[in-house]
C-alpha cells in the first residue's frame, strides 16, 4: 500500500447535496468543499463525484484503496509506455463501506467505485473485496511494509465478525502487501462515529516520523496511546520520531462535543491541507508542527468547523489516487 505522500494522479471529492446529512448546512459545507477543490486543483487533477448517486460524502471511507504491485503485473497484455506500465501495477481495492458498523445507510456509497471504474475515471486493475468491511480512514501506510490501525475500529461490532484478529491481520497483509500490522490498543476521540479511525489519531510521515493527537484530561486514552507510540519500533528496530499535535479546545454542536483533530490532514502534491477550527493559536501551532514533518511542502489551513458538525474532517472528505 502506497504512502500518502507519494506522487498522486488525482484526488476525489464526493460532493454534498440536499439528500445527504449536510442538508441543514448545505451552503456552509459547499463553501468548504469549494475551498478544498481550489487548493487541490492548483496542484493536481480533481475528481468530483456528483452525478453518481450517493448517501454521503466521506470519500476516504467509500473510495478505492490503491496498492502498487512490486512483482510482475497480473495482466498479460504488453505495456507500451511508462504510464501504461504503471497502471498495470496499480490495483484498485474495492472494500465494503457499511456506515461504520451499520450506523448509517451506505448502499449507494458502495456503488460509487464500480461506477468510477466503468466510466474510466480511475486507472488501475479492479479488485472486488466487497465481502470485507474496510474504511480508508482506518489504515495508514508508511509505503515500506508497515500498516497502522486501531484494534477498537477493526474489531468493532458489525464489521467483519466472526473473523478473529489474526484472520483479519492475515488478510490485510495479503491484500495491502504489508510485512506487519501495528495494532494500537488505545486512542479515541469524544464524539467519534468511526470507532477510532487511525487518521484522527496517528499519521505516518516520511523518515519514520509519526504525527499524533495529544491527550488532555478528557482523553486519558490518548495519553495511553502516546505511551504505546513511545515503545514502538520500526522494522529496523529504531524508535520513531514522534511529533505531538495539540488537541483543539472543545467544540460543541447542540450540546454534543465534536471529535475535532488536527491529525485529519491531507497530503497532496507539493502541499499539506490542514483542518483548522477558528482557534488561531492552536491552528498555528498544529500547522507549524505538521511543517516539521513535511518541510518541503506548503502547509495550507482550511476551516473545517462546518465539516466537524458531521463528526468528520478534511482527510475524511478526500481520497487520493496514484
Amino acid at each position: 500500500m502506497l504512502a500518502e505522500w507519494e506522487h498522486q494522479s488525482q484526488v476525489q471529492l464526493t460532493w454534498p447535496h440536499k439528500d445527504t446529512d449536510w442538508a441543514p448546512i448545505l451552503d456552509e459545507i459547499t463553501a468548504v468543499y469549494e475551498e478544498m477543490a481550489r487548493e487541490i486543483r492548483k496542484r493536481e487533477p480533481l475528481l468530483i463525484v456528483d452525478a453518481i448517486p450517493h448517501n454521503d460524502t466521506w470519500a476516504r471511507d467509500h473510495g478505492f484503496i490503491t496498492v502498487e504491485a512490486t512483482l510482475s503485473p497480473r495482466n498479460a497484455e504488453p505495456c507500451h509506455s511508462s504510464e501504461e506500465e504503471r497502471e498495470s501495477r496499480l490495483f484498485l481495492l474495492d472494500f465494503c463501506f457499511n456506515g461504520w458498523g451499520e450506523k448509517f445507510e451506505a448502499k449507494l456509497d458502495n456503488q460509487i467505485n464500480k461506477n468510477l471504474y466503468e466510466q474510466g475515471l480511475v486507472k488501475g486493475i479492479y479488485e472486488d473485496h466487497l465481502d470485507f468491511v474496510l474504511e480508508g480512514g482506518s489504515i495508514e501506510s508508511d509505503g515500506k511494509g508497515t500498516i497502522f490501525t486501531t484494534e477498537c475500529c477493526l474489531m468493532a461490532p458489525h464489521r467483519n465478525q466472526p473473523l478473529t484478529k489474526a484472520e483479519i491481520e492475515e488478510r490485510l497483509k495479503n491484500w495491502l502487501g504489508a510485512e506487519r500490522i501495528v495494532w494500537l490498543q488505545h486512542g479515541s476521540l469524544i464524539g467519534d462515529d468511526t470507532d477510532g479511525h487511525i487518521d484522527t489519531l496517528v499519521r505516518v510521515c516520511p523518515d519514520d516520523t509519526l504525527l499524533y493527537t495529544g491527550g488532555d484530561a478528557d482523553h486519558p486514552d490518548l495519553q495511553l496511546m502516546e505511551r504505546e507510540l513511545e515503545a514502538l519500533r520500526t522494522l529496523d528496530g529504531k524508535p520513531y520520531r514522534l511529533l505531538r499535535l495539540p488537541l483543539p479546545r472543545p467544540i460543541y454542536d447542540n450540546g454534543d462535543r465534536l471529535p475535532a483533530t488536527y491529525a485529519n490532514y491531507l497530503v497532496i502534491n507539493g502541499a499539506v491541507l490542514v483542518p483548522t477550527y477558528k482557534q488561531p493559536d492552536l491552528d498555528r501551532e498544529a500547522m507549524s508542527i505538521i511543517q516539521l514533518a513535511f518541510p518541503d511542502r506548503e502547509i495550507v489551513g482550511i476551516d473545517c468547523c462546518a465539516v466537524i458538525k458531521q463528526h468528520g474532517s478534511l482527510h475524511c472528505c478526500t481520497m487520493q489516487y496514484y
